[in-house]
């Protein structure tokens, strides 16, 4: 496929782009900074300018492509990664201003240039727990896609406008549109780096329900959802299958979430943050747990 993909340049995209890549498809990223791999293609442009992107979105990819004398060709799914990503990077407004606008031009370019495939980035700080101010519980655990989203933050807000803007646009022209609610994204060299911190402070890792996605595994995610076609506007959590702890989830749910009601049995590490859906539905299946990485710390 060719892939017009947003924020190839972040944390989460530069590893996504050559998965991607591995699995046969061409990539332009569309970032404000390129991406230094090989075939790559890259284009300078700005997601909050919607001219620039219905521009970018009809361009070429590379001069290679002027050689088949056929104009342009047409991208055949957009992958939108780019974002303010956190909160306390950029004022709030900023950050809802980036992320909710940019989203917009994104969306509309692809639909109004017939594209039939967009993925979006949405994240797990939608279920208001991550940013919020003070110790929140959710309202049930695990966390799944039919949650009722309620963050507190200018960031999870913007992903949840996000949201409902993809399924808008969804509704209006009946393409495929998924919505990834993507965990806490570890690189490979995270693991060694942040991991054995964590086992030994897991209160630390509340804020995220001790959620992770390796992203590479997230690669796998977003081929699996360009590869499936007709589900419309769908939501999906994009997490690992296990919690990024040691505890198992009795002492977990026991020691952090003592009030909060569990809606179904899980298994021992189970992940709080639920990949169920997209095991189910895409097929997805782990690669990269934590424990091929890191061994976990005795137990004090």
């Amino acid at each position: 496929m060719r892939i017009f993909f947003t924020g190839g340049s972040g944390k989460a995209g530069k590893h996504v782009i050559p998965y991607l890549l591995d699995q046969g498809h061409r990539v332009m990223n569309v970032d404000l900074k390129p991406l230094n791999h090989p075939g790559v293609d890259n284009l300078i442009a700005d997601i909050t300018d919607s001219g620039q992107m219905f521009n970018a979105m009809s361009s070429y990819a590379g001069l290679d492509e002027l050689e088949g004398g056929n104009g342009v060709p047409k991208f055949d799914a957009v992958v939108h990664f780019a974002a303010v990503p956190r909160i306390l990077i950029n004022p709030d407004n900023e950050t809802f201003r980036v992320n909710t606008i940019g989203t917009y031009n994104v969306i509309e370019a692809a639909v109004k240039l017939g594209i039939k495939k967009v993925i979006i980035a949405s994240s797990e700080t939608t279920y208001g727990v991550c940013f919020s101010d003070g110790e929140t519980d959710p309202n049930s655990l695990p966390l799944e896609e039919d949650y009722d989203v309620d963050p507190m933050d200018s960031y999870g807000l913007s992903k949840v406008v996000n949201e409902k803007t993809a399924r808008t646009f969804q509704r209006r022209s009946g393409i495929d549109i998924y919505a990834l609610r993507i965990g806490n994204v570890i690189e490979p060299h995270e693991y060694q780096e942040l991991f054995p911190y964590y086992f030994k402070h897991p209160e630390v890792r509340r804020r995220n329900a001790f959620c992770y996605i390796d992203a590479r595994d997230l690669g796998q995610i977003v081929d699996l959802c360009l590869k499936k076609d007709g589900l419309g506007y769908q939501v999906f959590n994009a997490g690992n299958d296990h919690n990024g702890a040691i505890l198992p989830n009795k002492e977990l749910l026991s020691r952090f979430f003592p009030d909060v009601p569990v809606t179904r049995d899980l298994e021992e590490h189970e992940a709080l943050f639920s990949n169920r859906k997209i095991k189910e539905v895409l097929g997805f299946k782990e690669q990269h747990n934590w424990r091929k990485y890191v061994k976990p710390l005795a137990r004090e």
